[in-house]
């Protein structure tokens, strides 16, 4: 098992469809992880009618047990990640007042908590090689949160501050850790198309330790 691996943790159309294009062109197996089984297999077979090498799991990113299954199946079967990518969101709708506790732990749960898990699944492996490129999908609401979007600005702001602070953890590692803050709507044809968007992915990974940046702010 000697191929190049790249998980992308909550796989769909998107950032995530275009970072995994962007990574397959650069000879990596993609091991595609979302929740659900049947649109994970369509949106799969579209990257494997292009042509890349990809492998599919499901898992539920807000379930810890789910996604260390995952990651367990994915060591065996294709041999250890060298890049992560959690491109993972919950999103209840609504200011603070008309959100549960419940709700909110919930989103957390996939917006934060699901990445420090699927972080800690690569974390071994990429310590004992001194490399390996983690990288977190942020968003605006982590600078500019909106009341109508409060747990997803809560998500997002939470998710920066892992990145910032794995990336101090790890700073003398290898591994590079980094987010990308896209403060805008991802649509096709835009500024915020999602195969632009995911070259800042590919910048990022392609950075030499002297120069590793934490964060890109995709504006």
């Amino acid at each position: 098992m000697s191929q190049k691996v790249c998980v992308i943790v909550g796989f769909g159309t998107g950032v995530s469809a275009g970072v995994a294009k962007v990574f397959g062109k650069e000879g990596y197996t993609l091991a595609l992880v979302a929740r659900n089984p049947a649109k994970l297999a369509d949106n799969a077979q579209v990257l494997i009618a292009e042509g890349f090498s990809v492998q599919t799991f499901t898992a539920d990113a807000g379930d810890e047990a789910s996604l260390i299954q995952a990651f367990t199946r994915i060591r065996a079967e294709l041999g250890d990640p060298e890049v992560l990518i959690y491109n993972a969101a919950g999103f209840t709708p609504g200011k603070p007042s008309s959100l549960t506790s419940q709700g909110l732990v919930a989103d957390f749960q996939v917006n934060v908590a699901g990445a420090l898990a699927a972080v800690q699944q690569v974390l071994m492996a990429m310590q004992a090689n001194r490399k390996g490129t983690i990288l977190l999908t942020g968003g605006g609401l982590a600078l500019y949160p909106a009341a109508e979007a409060s747990s997803l600005s809560i998500g997002k702001a939470g998710i920066r501050s892992l990145a910032f602070t794995l990336a101090q953890e790890l700073q003398e590692s290898g591994i590079h850790v980094g987010t990308v803050t896209i403060c805008g709507t991802v649509q096709s044809g835009t500024h915020f198309d999602p195969d632009a968007i995911a070259q800042s992915y590919l910048a990022l990974h392609h950075q030499l330790p002297a120069a590793f940046e934490t964060e890109v702010i995709y504006k």
